[in-house]
């Protein structure tokens, strides 16, 4: 028999594991984003290749680096919303909950210094 004390609601439970599988939706959508940046470039000259015409693509040869950037983001998040909910998990069977505005300040730092590498990007490739 199991003597230990579980605290918490399964409501509360369930909604940590629910916020856990939504990090994790975000993190394969940002990977999947790097794997397109990645790639995009090798699909626009084999398309072309394949219709037989030449498309004129400006290139700056950054894409394969910001799209691993992403691919790396992303397994970060991973592992950020793991630590999360465990800790969460680890707070609701104690019975005290803290807030957790540093992970989000790291979060939000990161995928807005990977937005704006992606605007420079966009920007040098345009010109």
């Amino acid at each position: 028999m199991n003597d230990t004390k579980h605290t918490g609601s399964p409501n509360d439970h369930l909604a940590n594991e629910r916020t856990f599988l939504a990090w994790i939706r975000t993190s394969i959508a940002v990977m999947g984003f790097g794997f397109v940046v990645v790639k995009f470039s090798l699909f626009v000259r084999q398309i072309s290749a394949a219709l037989g015409t030449s498309v004129q693509v400006h290139q700056t040869g950054n894409s394969h680096n910001l799209g691993i950037m992403l691919v790396a983001l992303g397994a970060v998040m991973i592992l950020l919303a793991y630590l999360r909910y465990h800790s969460t998990k680890v707070q609701l069977e104690a019975g005290k909950y803290q807030y957790a505005s540093r992970l989000i300040l790291i979060t939000t730092l990161l995928i807005f210094a990977a937005s704006i590498l992606l605007l420079i990007y966009l920007l040098n490739s345009v010109s």
